[in-house]
């Protein structure tokens, strides 16, 4: 069941993803060779507790940080350790926020000091597919008019979307309907209509599409271990068309 948010629902989302955005921006700001995955968390988790917040991934499902820590071919759910960042990396952070009983969540994808060519391509790539997918955001649209427009914006310039992990509704439960995925034929699915507050999280491969997950039981990585970019931002649909809540 698709949950239509209140103005005053859609303002607490907006806090929580806006806290979230800035706890995104504050573990960008120490992400450089040489620094721990595990660092990162730490810094995360102080970082949204001192704000009075809840890192929504910490135990969520057994997850077992503040923030998934994705490098290279890993896609998603990636568990911050003690691997060091070296320089040439892509690292994808994902994290979410609850504060007064309402979830805001993103993502992005940060190069490493220099990165390939290929690699700064597809984080380019990613975020453009990202932004299309949010112009779609309007009301009266199909929910695959999302889909399409991510899938269509990756594949041409030669790049896959995973189809096994999508993007969501969020409110009082980080994972709400309906889900959103990255890839579908246009004019499909659900009437966007305002008061839907989305998750939309492009996951884009460089080589094929396909993923398996690591023997922890939560890493999502590449199969052909091809590089992957992962960005997301968290969206109200509004009668004059949607605006990013999680917009820094």
């Amino acid at each position: 069941m698709i949950i239509l948010k209140s103005d005053l629902e859609i303002e607490k989302i907006r806090k929580s993803s806006q806290l979230a955005v800035k706890a995104l921006e504050v573990v960008k700001e120490k992400i450089s060779e040489g620094v721990t995955l595990k660092k990162l968390d730490k810094i995360c988790y102080k970082f949204i507790t001192q704000q009075g917040a809840i890192p929504a991934f910490l135990g969520y499902k057994g997850f077992p940080a503040s923030i998934c820590t994705s490098v290279n071919f890993e896609v998603v759910h990636g568990i911050p350790g003690n691997r060091r960042l070296v320089s040439g990396d892509i690292i994808s952070i994902d994290l979410g926020v609850l504060l007064d009983g309402y979830y805001g969540d993103v993502a992005a994808t940060f190069p490493v000091d220099h990165v390939s060519d290929l690699a700064r391509r597809l984080l380019q790539t990613t975020e453009e597919a990202l932004y299309k997918g949010i112009e779609a955001c309007r009301v009266g649209n199909r929910l695959s008019d999302i889909s399409y427009a991510i899938q269509s914006t990756a594949e041409r310039y030669g790049f896959s979307v995973v189809r096994e992990f999508v993007g969501h509704g969020i409110g009082r439960s980080m994972h709400e309907d309906p889900q959103v995925p990255n890839f579908g034929e246009p004019g499909k699915g659900v009437r966007l209509k305002p008061g839907m507050v989305l998750c939309l999280e492009p996951m884009v491969n460089a080589g094929g599409w396909e993923t398996e997950v690591m023997d922890d039981g939560w890493t999502v990585i590449t199969k052909d271990r091809s590089l992957s970019c992962h960005f997301e931002h968290t969206v109200a649909i509004t009668k004059d068309g949607s605006e990013i809540l999680t917009q820094s």
